[in-house]
């Protein structure tokens, strides 16, 4: 900036896109005020973790996006509607991907277990866009726990006790692993 370069000059020298030199100018000063010093302090600033959440209990911004939750009013819908209605006030902004971190990661407490219903996919958990249940091991019908099983397979005195065990691979490969509880004997079969 000090020798007079554009910002498409100053990407092409440090081989980024013009538009990350912008963004890189524009969050540190602008183009009068840039000083490469500060905004090395202010970028490692920005990278500390773990980063408080903006969704606290009681938060006046909690009870704006839960209030919006309750409404049927989607995370994204939320967070543009956010960004309209307090443009100058960025402790007001929170973007969708916050508000579902918090609703999906139940360690937060931050809103009540009804507003979950009030999603529009209604699920209990998030998954991403390509994740599917097709061809996944729903485990044994009726299978008895490990925790019911005899004493005498628990203290490894008779032969003819198995422990079988699925291990599922890459590319939708299966190995059964089963163990003799005695003898420690293991045999492994390739399942289609």
């Amino acid at each position: 900036l000090a020798s007079g370069l554009s910002i498409r000059a100053i990407a092409r020298n440090v081989e980024k896109a013009a538009s990350t030199v912008s963004r890189e100018i524009k969050r540190n000063g602008g183009i009068a005020k840039y000083r490469a010093v500060t905004a090395d302090k202010n970028a490692l600033e920005r990278a500390l973790r773990p980063k408080q959440c903006k969704l606290q209990k009681g938060n006046p911004l909690s009870d704006l996006v839960e209030s919006k939750l309750l409404d049927d009013w989607s995370p994204e819908q939320i967070s543009g509607w956010l960004k309209i209605k307090h443009p100058a006030s960025s402790e007001m902004h929170i973007s969708h991907e916050t508000i579902y971190k918090t609703l999906f990661i139940p360690s937060r407490y931050i809103f009540e277990k009804a507003v979950l219903s009030h999603l529009r996919s209604k699920r209990k958990l998030r998954h991403g866009k390509r994740s599917t249940n097709k061809g996944i091991y729903k485990g044994i019908i009726d299978a008895k726990t490990i925790h019911e099983r005899p004493h005498e397979i628990e203290t490894r005195a008779t032969l003819g006790h198995w422990e079988g065990d699925l291990i599922s691979g890459s590319s939708n490969s299966h190995i059964a692993t089963l163990v003799d509880r005695k003898t420690r004997y293991t045999a492994l079969v390739q399942v289609d």
